[in-house]
């Protein structure tokens, strides 16, 4: 269970961050309030998890680089920013430090 919170919050936070790049610097209320209630509902899940002992190291790091990964990926897809080697390095990097640290014990 607390996994599957984890993995809705950061599904959250990539809507909620793609809803800030359209939301034309929170100048459009509809994409401003999926903005809001993106992050609100991704911390809460976070926090969700969390509470159901996730090690909170193990979870930030996932719930940060999951999501640094998926804008990248996304921004590159959908709204014409560059992919470059060395963006795709550091994806690369962002994926592997994840593996690493729930490989070294994050239950």
């Amino acid at each position: 269970m607390p996994w599957l919170l984890l993995t809705l919050a950061i599904t959250s936070e990539v809507l909620a961050t793609s809803a800030l790049k359209l939301s034309n610097g929170l100048t459009h209320p509809g994409w401003t309030i999926a903005v809001a209630t993106g992050y609100i509902t991704s911390f809460t899940l976070l926090a969700q998890a969390l509470k159901l002992h996730l090690d909170m190291g193990t979870a930030y790091a996932i719930w940060s680089g999951a999501g640094t990964a998926a804008i990248a990926l996304i921004g590159a897809a959908f709204m014409g920013e560059t992919l470059t080697p060395h963006k795709i390095g550091g994806i690369l990097l962002i994926i592997g430090g994840v593996i690493v640290l729930n490989l070294a014990g994050g239950h």
